[in-house]
């Protein structure tokens, strides 16, 4: 297995550089990897696998087009885009996986998660992570009319972004006494996630955990190749 690992794209109009970059990245991955991770975040905003914007039936066809006979490529639910669907996954050949979850990789134990639930110093946010993940909410919300959800959406987005203002970076990161009992309990060998934009690799007792960046001037990488793994950034733009 040859994979690669992305999060925190954050895919939108407001930023065509990413989308090109990205379309450029899954081009060079066709040939580069066996495998592509997406651990959330792909979509800055996610309303409903229904919504009609023209970036979104793009993306969907450039990725249908990679998996076609391509890379097998698999995505889990970030905090911005955790109402992507079923319909998208069959739109575009992905798998959907849980978070977290476990796989092997070349003889490695290794655990991928979008990680937000590890911020456990911040409780306001971990109450909103478990409302929207919550069927009935979720049901309720796509129930609503695409207008309707829109508009909602931008009213969490801005209200997202005046509490994190408000916040400290301590608390907006990874809780550290909740990834040490989480990788205590499950031992893997590899534990890669995304979330809090701070790419880093990190050692936890005898397991590496793995932090994937942002995409913004710079795009973020890890690739897997036999047991050596790499954590590298490229130019954007």
């Amino acid at each position: 297995m040859k994979p690669r690992f992305i999060s925190d794209i954050h895919l939108s109009e407001k930023h065509p550089e990413l989308t090109q970059a990205f379309f450029t990245f899954l081009e060079e991955s066709k040939e580069a990897c066996t495998h592509l991770f997406i651990l959330g975040d792909l979509f800055e905003t996610w309303i409903g696998d229904d919504d009609d914007l023209p970036l979104h039936l793009e993306i969907k066809q450039t990725l249908l087009s990679f998996t076609t006979n391509g890379p097998k490529t698999f995505f889990m639910h970030g905090n911005r885009d955790f109402l992507v669907g079923e319909s998208f996954a069959k739109e575009t050949g992905i798998t959907i996986l849980p978070d977290p979850y476990s796989l092997d990789i070349n003889g490695q134990n290794v655990i991928l998660s979008h990680g937000d639930f590890l911020c456990t110093d911040d409780q306001d946010y971990i109450d909103f992570r478990n409302q929207v993940r919550e069927e009935d909410w979720q049901t309720n919300f796509l129930n609503k009319t695409l207008d309707e959800r829109k508009q909602i959406a931008a009213t969490l987005r801005e209200d997202s972004k005046e509490a994190t203002s408000k916040k400290s970076d301590a608390i907006t990161d990874v809780n550290n006494q909740s990834v040490e009992d989480f990788i205590n309990k499950h031992q893997p060998h590899l534990f890669i996630h995304g979330h809090t934009h701070r790419p880093n690799i990190h050692d936890v007792g005898s397991s590496k955990r793995i932090v994937l960046g942002d995409w913004g001037g710079y795009g973020w990488l890890l690739t897997i190749n036999e047991q050596e793994f790499n954590l590298e950034k490229f130019s954007i733009g």
